[in-house]
């Protein structure tokens, strides 16, 4: 009745059928996916990453086993005392609003890394 065979469904036949629904998949080149919790981080390497998009609905897929760490050890691009906000953001904030780079740094983490925000705060 669906495909024959034994096989199942036809995957080209199965994504125009979600095409057909307005569901876009797309496969993302991730390395590594960290998921963080109050207690513990899950740190999937080299894992495979799925995003779906359903009219503006986005879901990820991450296919892996991933190794449980304790919190906020997990690796990812971190700089001075353990912040995840980027040295080329500081040093651009600490230049804009004449400070510091550890002002600049302050900044940066009181607005969630948004250059704007840190800037205006600051001038």
């Amino acid at each position: 009745m669906f495909g024959g065979g034994g096989g199942g469904l036809n995957p080209r036949k199965m994504e125009q059928m979600m095409q057909q629904m307005g569901i876009d998949v797309d496969d993302i080149e991730a390395e590594e996916v960290i998921i963080r919790t109050e207690e513990y981080d899950l740190v999937f390497g080299d894992p495979e990453v799925t995003k779906m998009d359903a009219r503006g609905q986005e879901t990820y897929q991450i296919i892996g086993s991933p190794e449980e760490v304790e919190a906020g050890s997990a690796g990812g691009d971190t700089d001075d005392a353990g912040s995840a906000i980027p040295d080329d953001d500081v040093e651009l904030v600490a230049t804009r609003a004449d400070v510091s780079e550890d002002e600049a740094r302050g900044a940066l983490e009181d607005n969630d890394g948004n250059l704007a925000a840190a800037i205006s705060d600051l001038e």
